[in-house]
């Protein structure tokens, strides 16, 4: 092969080079010279984003740790801080309602929930009334010790979640410690606008939702109870120390001494929350030997799942107990009371026998715990009555016929007439007896819980009303009855009359007049 001259090459190089010094040029024509680097944030859109992080994190932290459980007095209660526009402060008493406050103009609000009364701690302030000369100075201790741990736990709450968001979000451990420093900074301000805007006459000026929109008719003017405070102490240790004899006074009362084959039923109703008739039936069960207790309803006052509780000294009253649903208590309070030891609860003409006698009952079909009155509410009760008649033919034709029939309103109670030899009732807090046109008996029994924490709303507390119902053991009958009154609240005293019936059963010619010769025996 032919050598070429390296004068031709020299003139052939750049011929063969020239493509790609083409499409080298062409290439640095459609790209830029320099790389351009991606655009920064405005410093001002960077600051929102962190405060966004900083108040979404101390919110979570708050949300799930920020809480603190603290006894008060004897309430067991839980305050929590919470992000707010208006700041205040929010009592919520469940299952009352809540209490709002404008106590402070901050971007928090204090939450504190009472969750329920500690049965020990109130059962020593009624123990022990003397106590309650030191009850501002405890309360006043506690709550400066919850809120002084709620702030000391917010702070960490705070703190820890904006951190971990910071975290999360920035990826870069500098970023996140000052997401924290910026939480605590602005926590630290709004304790410290807290503070400076701090009204403790805030409670004078107080403002209520649900049930507690009656509390200022009930408690009185509120500026009274902050400015004579020392004066309703000593009021509420006189009303204590009362009660307190009140239990006394029942165990002295004058017990019946029937012969042993005697049956004791001890017919209370209304007891509408009243914590001092639990007492007071434990004692008059001991007094009187009481084989059965009856509850003719409203055991409640609003039938919410918080008032469950309140039901629980019921298995240790040491008599079975024997209850219908009354107006004031839901299913809710049923089906608690269906779940405790040595309750039987009666409805729709359910019958047991109990200690040799027989019972039936029916709930009542109206739940009307704000006290208002349904449209047919009559129709109802005389439909209720005529299930519960139909029931107690059913048992006399087994051949296992009822000896007393319990319903909590006496319209429904007339219903059974004819078809059991006693029937009883409540709802009217204050007792009656009739003798009924088919010669059914109809006793209603008053209010044992001197109606309830409504006793407070009149000007005279009703009286504590139960009875002693005496049945023979062989035969079923009733025998005789003591009517049971105790002073209402502030007041110690008690009084019992026996009543002798004439024979009644249904199909005898009904008495007129009153069907009982009363001979009252000496008060205590």
């Amino acid at each position: 092969m032919a050598r070429v001259p390296a004068a031709v090459l020299s003139v052939l190089k750049p011929i063969r080079n020239a493509p790609h010094a083409l499409a080298r040029h062409y290439r640095s024509r459609q790209a830029p010279t320099t790389i351009e680097l991606v655009a920064q944030p405005h410093p001002w859109t960077r600051a929102v984003g962190l405060v966004a992080v900083v108040l979404l994190g101390a919110w979570l932290g708050l949300l799930v740790v920020g809480n603190v459980r603290v006894p008060v007095g004897p309430m067991n209660t839980t305050m929590t801080l919470r992000p707010s526009f208006t700041g205040g402060t929010k009592i919520n008493i469940s299952p009352l309602g809540a209490l709002e406050l404008n106590s402070h103009i901050a971007p928090v609000r204090l939450d504190v929930n009472v969750d329920q009364l500690d049965p020990d701690r109130s059962q020593a302030l009624v123990d022990h009334p003397e106590r309650l000369s030191g009850l501002q100075d405890e309360v006043t201790e506690d709550v400066g010790r919850g809120t002084l741990d709620l702030a000391v736990r917010s702070g960490v709450a705070v703190v820890a979640g904006a951190t971990t968001l910071g975290l999360a979000v920035y990826r870069r451990p500098r970023r996140a410690l000052a997401a924290g420093g910026l939480a605590l900074t602005l926590l630290a301000a709004s304790g410290g606008t807290a503070y400076a805007t701090w009204r403790p006459d805030s409670v004078l000026e107080p403002k209520f939702s649900g049930l507690l929109t009656s509390a200022p008719s009930l408690v009185g003017n509120a500026r009274s109870i902050v400015t004579e405070f020392d004066v309703y102490q000593k009021e509420l240790a006189r009303l204590v120390t009362n009660v307190t004899k009140l239990y006394d006074a029942t165990s002295t009362l004058p017990a019946y001494a029937p012969d042993p084959s005697t049956i004791r039923v001890l017919h209370v109703s209304d007891i509408h929350l009243n914590p001092a008739s639990w007492k007071i039936i434990a004692s008059l069960v001991e007094q009187y030997k009481v084989d059965v207790i009856v509850d003719s309803g409203d055991t409640m006052d609003h039938g919410t799942a918080a008032e469950n509780g309140f039901l629980d000294p019921i298995e240790d009253l040491g008599a079975p107990y024997v209850w219908v649903r009354g107006n004031h208590d839901s299913m809710i309070t049923q089906r608690y009371m269906e779940g405790l030891k040595n309750v039987h609860v009666l409805d729709e003409g359910k019958a047991k026998t109990i200690k040799g006698l027989r019972f039936a009952g029916i709930g009542d079909p109206q739940f009307t715990p704000d006290r208002s009155r349904q449209i047919g509410a009559r129709q109802s009760q005389e439909l209720a009555g005529a299930r519960l008649a139909t029931a107690l033919r059913d048992q006399s034709a087994a051949g296992t016929p009822v000896d007393v029939a319990i319903a909590h309103e006496p319209a429904a109670a007339r219903g059974v007439d004819g078809e059991v030899p006693l029937v009883l009732a409540g709802h009217l807090h204050h007792d009656e007896m009739e003798i009924l046109k088919y010669g059914t008996r109809l006793r209603i029994e008053g209010s044992t819980g001197g109606s309830g924490l409504r006793a407070i709303e009149g000007k005279h507390p009703d009286p504590i009303e139960a009875s002693i119902l005496y049945f023979d053991r062989d035969t079923r009958h009733l025998q005789a009855w003591d009517e049971i009154e105790l002073g209402g609240l502030g007041l110690t005293t008690a009084e019992v009359s026996r009543h002798l019936p004439k024979e009644n059963q249904p199909g005898a010619t009904p008495s007129l007049g009153t069907p009982t010769e009363a001979t009252p025996s000496p008060s205590s």
